[in-house]
């Protein structure tokens, strides 16, 4: 097992309710030119989940499960600011009032831009939730260091999820880290040049369909592992030839210009320390046993 400096990790509780769908008023183009009005950011999405497909949704930017805010009003403000910078993908999340009181679920995510935290419920307490209920995060992972590999910096990470990565020490003080997909550096794009990746995330723009085809960009899902070619996210989203950085699929595809399927940080350094190996499972759903892969409740038993 990695050693890490989880035991000097911080854990606070973030208080969020679920962020109300926001569109803007009137047609939006996409980078074909072609006007579109279509379901967008935000919401209590009733069937999209981590696990999915990021593409081929009659939607643009969609954030799977709830779309969590502390403040929806204001979202670049307290108490928002804090909640997206301390809130970490893999962390417990449990509701707190209404019909769904006592559920858990995890975070998924993080969506910049819209500043809202994504987490994943079961099913039925979707179905339960309103706009004004409660859910309290259990925020652990800011500040997660790996103690033996100082030049490889962490973002976002729950220390639970990433004793689950599995990721092998190799020879030369590199780390093998399984992702489904290798993106190139010339494709990302929205967000790029951000100061700091410990909130937000940026896009794989997907306008170009040969290199879509290539790379198997059009693969994606909610929830997958995928490595950052050429790209350092230690102090800011930088492109850096040889650097490599992790991220994890948190929003669907887009259709405008300069958008895509949207990447938080998880993993990155500026030299070839982190090698990634093409894992077709490595997804957060499959190590949570969330979304698509959570167990569905056992139907009751008719009474004869």
């Amino acid at each position: 097992m990695l050693k890490t400096n989880e035991d000097k990790l911080v854990e606070v509780l973030l208080q969020c309710k679920p962020g109300p769908p926001r569109l803007r008023t009137g047609w939006r183009v996409s980078h074909e030119g072609k006007p579109f009005i279509l379901p967008s950011i935000g919401g209590i999405t009733l069937n999209v989940r981590v696990g999915d497909s990021a593409f081929g949704l009659a939607g643009d930017h969609i954030e799977p499960g709830v779309s969590c805010s502390a403040n929806p009003e204001k979202p670049f403000e307290f108490p928002n600011d804090a909640l997206q910078i301390l809130s970490c993908i893999g962390n417990e999340a449990r509701i707190v009032s209404g019909d769904a009181k006592g559920e858990k679920g995890r975070v998924t995510g993080h969506h910049g831009g819209s500043e809202h935290v994504m987490v994943d419920f079961p099913a039925s307490a979707l179905e339960k939730l309103t706009y004004d209920d409660k859910i309290m995060i259990r925020s652990r992972g800011q500040g997660l260091k790996l103690l033996d590999y100082p030049d490889i910096r962490l973002f976002n990470l729950d220390p639970g999820l990433l004793n689950k990565m599995k990721i092998k020490e190799i020879k030369g003080g590199r780390l093998r880290v399984p992702v489904t997909t290798l993106v190139p550096a010339q494709c990302m794009g929205s967000g790029l040049g951000s100061a700091h990746t410990a909130a937000g995330d940026y896009d794989v723009m997907t306008s170009d369909p040969d290199t879509v085809r290539e790379y198997g960009l059009d693969k994606l899902r909610f929830g997958d592992f995928v490595a950052l070619l050429d790209h350092d996210n230690s102090y800011g989203r930088a492109f850096v030839r040889g650097a490599v950085s992790i991220g994890i699929v948190v929003h669907s595809d887009c259709l405008l210009a300069g958008h895509g399927p949207g990447i938080s940080t998880l993993m990155t350094c500026p030299m070839a320390l982190i090698e990634p190996v093409i894992d077709p499972i490595a997804n957060l759903a499959g190590l949570l046993k969330i979304g698509t892969q959570r167990k569905k409740a056992p139907a009751l038993r008719k009474k004869i």
